[in-house]
């Protein structure tokens, strides 16, 4: 007892450890694209590195917009909303790619025999989200094929994959790493046209998004959050069961269905989307991003500060670096 009493005693005089405190927004409810996040959280990186990690819940209010507005100091960012807002002059700059290579596809049941190729879809309808990438990308797929890209389309967000399933709609698009495993689990048979096949250029589909002004402010604190989690991933990538097992585990009963997340994890590191072989974890590569920037704008999706589509392509050498990680 008196053992005990003299360690509490040194214990409770040593000095406590300054710890810099920020937030990381979500786009989404928690899901594997998160993963690294609370690994790094889980095994006590932050902490190591001197932070204080706040992981915010999802709002109806975008991470984008968070982290440009300063709310959260960093974010995961879809690949098109964060080009969007950045075309726009947010204040943020892409520091780590989250997803290396693109995941989206357009998919349809598997038992359709009157779909053979994408100029097929021409006046049929698709389930959709919203969004001008959504009309912008899948005409463009279409017209490559040889059609006219003229479709309908009715926006019923995720109750698309329903829609999709009883044969109310003809068509959307999936997250091949979580929509798309999901269907295997629930044994709908699909089929899919990948959009690289049809001139659409390969993108980082996530990333981890910073404050511009906080950035240049605290940029020690940043290299240590960015590798921090960026440790984080590269566990995921190497140990995709633990990592499945720790992101249930954080998110405290959030994922309710243990098989889809150990199915998805193990989708995203067979398929290579956490890691390009012989590079490190979280790289931006210089001609993906720019590639994808030019088809945003040729497409008319980049808008200035004003709403009007951006008259000349932007310079995106800026919006993003990888001075923050570990190489």
């Amino acid at each position: 007892m008196k053992t005990f009493l003299t360690a509490a005693l040194i214990y409770a005089a040593l000095p406590v450890m300054a710890q810099d405190r920020l937030s990381v927004a979500l786009d989404w409810t928690p899901n594997t694209n998160h993963v690294g996040l609370y690994v790094a959280q889980s095994k006590g990186w932050y902490e190591q590195a001197g932070l204080s990690v706040d992981i915010l819940p999802y709002t109806d209010t975008s991470s984008g917009t968070l982290v440009a507005s300063g709310v959260a100091e960093f974010g995961i960012l879809s690949a098109v909303g964060f080009h969007s807002q950045r075309a726009a002059g947010a204040d943020m700059t892409a520091v780590m790619a989250i997803v290396q290579h693109e995941t989206g596809r357009l998919v349809f049941n598997g038992t359709r025999d009157d779909i053979q190729r994408p100029a097929d879809l021409d006046g049929m309808i698709y389930a959709g989200f919203g969004s001008d990438w959504e009309t912008a990308l899948i005409s463009h797929i279409i017209q490559t094929d040889g059609g006219k890209g003229i479709f309908e389309t009715i926006t019923l967000g995720t109750s698309a994959y329903e829609a999709l399933a009883n044969g109310s709609v003809d068509f959307t698009l999936e997250v091949s790493t979580w929509e798309g495993v999901n269907s295997v689990l629930l044994d709908r048979p699909q089929r899919a046209f990948r959009y690289a096949d049809y001139g659409v250029p390969d993108q980082h589909t996530t990333f981890l998004g910073g404050n511009n002004s906080w950035i240049a402010a605290n940029p020690d604190v940043t290299r240590a959050f960015v590798q921090a989690t960026q440790r984080g991933y590269a566990f995921a990538a190497d140990n995709p069961k633990a990592a499945a097992d720790i992101l249930i585990s954080e998110t405290g009963g959030m994922l309710s269905n243990p098989a889809l997340v150990h199915a998805s994890m193990q989708a995203l590191v067979d398929g290579g989307y956490l890691q390009d072989q012989n590079e490190a974890v979280g790289m931006i590569d210089e001609k993906m991003f720019n590639d994808i920037v030019a088809f945003l704008f040729t497409s008319g999706i980049l808008r200035g500060e004003d709403g009007r589509p951006l008259s000349q392509s932007p310079d995106a050498a800026t919006w993003f670096t990888n001075e923050f990680l570990e190489p």
